[in-house]
């Protein structure tokens, strides 16, 4: 008996520490980037204000997820950053307004892919231009 607790816990042991983990929190890398606002009249034909994004929500999806996995709102300058994530690719995604809607308060998602291939790997996506 005390045997076969002995496989079991060695094989228990083997899962939990050797399987690779997926996308997501629990890491040491970070990806970082930055929101600028454009504020276009009614018809987007003219542009009247334009500036860091202050405040905009950006969401990150872990992997293959369907739905987001965190949301972050970006500080006075625009700035935002997901830190403590694991190897993996990830979806970062801010709400714009869309320029082809009949309905002016109509948005879509502007999102980039990133993928971190190591530990303690930090990526900067840059900028990322919505319309309000």
């Amino acid at each position: 008996m005390k045997k076969t607790q002995s496989i079991i816990a060695i094989a228990l042991f083997i899962t939990l520490f050797s399987c690779e983990k997926p996308a997501g929190e629990g890491g040491n890398s970070s990806v970082k980037g930055n929101v600028w606002v454009e504020k276009w009249n009614g018809l987007f034909t003219v542009l009247t204000n334009e500036g860091p994004g202050l405040n905009v929500d950006v969401f990150i999806i872990y992997g293959d997820e369907t739905s987001y996995g965190d949301k972050i709102s970006t500080g006075p300058d625009g700035t935002f950053e997901f830190k403590y994530l694991r190897p993996g690719k990830y979806k970062i995604y801010v709400y714009s307004k869309t320029t082809t809607a009949v309905n002016a308060n109509a948005k879509e998602a502007v999102s980039l892919d990133v993928e971190i291939s190591k530990k303690k790997e930090k990526i900067d996506i840059g900028q990322i231009t919505v319309k309000i």
